[in-house]
């Protein structure tokens, strides 16, 4: 039985799903390509925190991450690539989690909960990308349909 559900194709014929799904894409896309325009609008201030961090090159790693996230959101928005988008993301937020994020090393107890906040946002961020990944070999409603898988 668990075999034949998970060869099932991506269904979007209920109704309204497949505009459910444009919107959940454009949500979470969306989010994500604003957070790295934040990355260049303040690009000192990122690049000291990623210095903070112990991350090399912090001002190229800083401008490289925001890339990444206008890039990968914007493809998962509009469906251009929803592969290499969707992975590119689910890598970067759980690279980023552990170590932007590292909570557990952190003494302050209001430090700590802030950190952890950016961990567990990290994490459920990524799990939207690891889900969107899965179906990223299937056609998409309302997308640009162009990507390399």
């Amino acid at each position: 039985m668990l075999a034949e559900i998970t060869t099932l194709p991506l269904q979007l014929d209920a109704p309204f799903a497949g505009e459910l799904f444009l919107l959940g894409r454009l949500l979470f896309g969306g989010v994500l390509a604003f957070m790295g325009l934040n990355h260049f609008m303040d690009v000192d201030a990122m690049a000291g925190y990623a210095e903070f961090k112990g991350l090399p090159a912090p001002r190229f790693s800083t401008v490289a991450s925001g890339a990444l996230l206008v890039l990968g959101g914007v493809g998962v928005a509009v469906g251009a690539f929803p592969v290499l988008s969707a992975g590119a993301l689910t890598a970067f937020l759980l690279v980023s989690a552990v170590t932007m994020h590292d909570f557990w090393s952190v003494k302050d107890p209001e430090d700590r909960q802030n950190e952890m906040t950016g961990f567990l946002k990290n994490l459920y961020g990524a799990g939207a990308a690891l889900a969107l990944l899965a179906v990223g070999g299937t056609v998409w409603p309302y997308a640009l349909g162009i990507g390399l898988f």
